[in-house]
């Protein structure tokens, strides 16, 4: 208690808002991974302005020793933000600035408490255009989205966050500077740091500036909606769509129990009797877009797609991705507790991941909604359930564990936008091989000697 009494007195000695009661540790010690129990909280929450903020709370913390969290808008899912062994969180909510956009570099400079959203809206008055769009944009940050390497409905066109980062600054363990490359679109020169940043979670340093690549932003863009009578059919249309060398923005898919879930919860005309549907964005310059739309409709229809919508205007084109956007919280209605998972395999085994995952939660009786983005490979499985029924949370539990021994099976991976944090952390060997475990290991032995920066995530 004296030590912590002493963490506090030092840091409310440099910093300018420091919070230390009960209640407000405690807001600040959990995240959206829906953890069962909160067995520990923060010592103090700091929110940080500038650079020099942040050293000051490295050098604090090496000095005690204590661990350091890193937080944005807790968005994340896989308990990233929850301090197991308490410390410090650090709170990025003010350090909120767009440094710079530039048209002729196309480029953005700016703090990681950044809007993701509003990020967007402000880079398209200049006509240009940031793609990564993970769900929950409208509240998640910048720097969340690079610990995560966070991705989003456009990923398949566009890629994701890890793709757009040129330049990071970043606040090592023991409070230096380092950056990782420079305001250019290319670079060759030594070893690309940038790309151990991207999705590290915050444990290896403390990112405080992102340069970030712009492109131009699509003369026009709308949505194709399509259903279907099986699973199968859908993911054997993806398919079809690709191969005719037209490259659709979005590829997403959304099942029959997310589809009915959905639209009782925010109703979008949604047609509830069928067993998937898939959201195929495309766009680019208003000439191409009834080309793409004319050949995707015929490929549909082949593919016996049993319902085709499209929409003619911003309201019909908002209206449908308010509703697929809207799953978590759509699913969060129908029990106590909502998870969400990410995983993700090769697109040819996708139609055996999707139903071997609804197989595996009817085995151990739950429910599951599922939604994706199946242009690339990747499924979130939203399983409401009750965690104050130990038995229900049980069956969850095991049912966690053969859902990521299927994804290993079909040649996929764990987690392709959300990150591991302490939720995935005891299956990542089902993935990742032993050797590659012990270079990462090496690697955070060596950017953080002391372990103080977010210590036992991902392994």
């Amino acid at each position: 208690m004296l030590m912590k009494n002493k963490l506090i007195s030092d840091l409310k000695k440099e910093l300018p808002c420091v919070l230390d009661t009960l209640e407000e540790r405690y807001a600040y010690s959990q995240d959206a991974s829906n953890i069962k129990n909160i067995k520990n909280i923060a010592d103090a929450v700091v929110f940080v302005e500038t650079a020099e903020d942040v050293q000051n709370v490295v050098r604090i913390a090496n000095k005690y020793k204590t661990p350091i969290i890193c937080r944005g808008a807790g968005t994340n899912v896989v308990g990233s933000c929850v301090c197991e062994h308490g410390g410090i969180i650090l709170n990025f909510s003010k350090m909120n600035k767009i440094k710079e956009i530039s048209c002729e570099n196309m480029t953005a400079i700016v703090e990681p408490g950044v809007i993701l959203g509003d990020f967007q809206k402000e880079v398209e008055k200049f006509g240009l255009f940031y793609p990564p769009d993970p769900s929950n944009l409208a509240v998640s940050t910048i720097g969340g989205s690079i610990a995560q390497s966070s991705g989003g409905a456009k990923s398949f066109k566009y890629g994701t966050t890890k793709d757009y980062v040129i330049d990071l600054k970043v606040v090592t363990a023991n409070g230096e500077i380092l950056r990782t490359g420079a305001n250019t679109i290319k670079n060759a020169t030594g070893y690309n740091l940038g790309s151990l940043f991207v999705g590290s979670e915050g444990t290896l340093g403390i990112v405080v500036e992102a340069t970030l690549k712009l492109i131009p932003k699509p003369e026009c863009k709308k949505v194709v909606a399509a259903y279907f009578d099986t699973v199968s059919d859908a993911v054997q249309a993806v398919n079809a769509v690709i191969e005719q060398r037209i490259y659709p923005a979005t590829i997403d898919f959304m099942d029959k129990n997310a589809i009915q879930t959905v639209e009782k919860f925010y109703p979008a005309n949604l047609l509830i009797n069928k067993d998937a549907l898939l959201l195929i964005e495309i766009d680019g310059f208003e000439c191409s877009l009834a080309y793409q739309e004319n050949i995707i409709l015929n490929v549909l229809k082949s593919c016996n797609a049993a319902e085709i919508q499209s929409s003619h205007n911003d309201e019909e084109y908002n209206k449908i991705w308010t509703a697929r956007r809207s799953s978590m919280g759509a699913c969060a209605q129908l029990k106590p507790n909502v998870t969400t998972d990410d995983v993700i395999v090769p697109r040819e085994n996708l139609a055996k991941l999707v139903l071997g995952i609804r197989e595996i939660c009817e085995k151990y009786g739950l429910d599951v909604c599922m939604v994706g983005h199946v242009g690339d490979g990747s499924v979130h499985p939203q399983i409401p359930i009750d965690y104050n029924n130990e038995e229900e949370y049980s069956r969850y539990k095991l049912a966690k564990g053969e859902i990521y021994d299927l994804t290993a099976k079909l040649g996929g991976i764990l987690s392709g936008e959300h990150g591991i944090g302490l939720e995935k952390r005891g299956h990542i060997h089902k993935v990742i091989n032993s050797v590659a475990l012990n270079y990462m290991r090496q690697i955070k032995k060596t950017f953080d000697p002391n372990n103080i920066l977010n210590p036992y995530k991902i392994f």
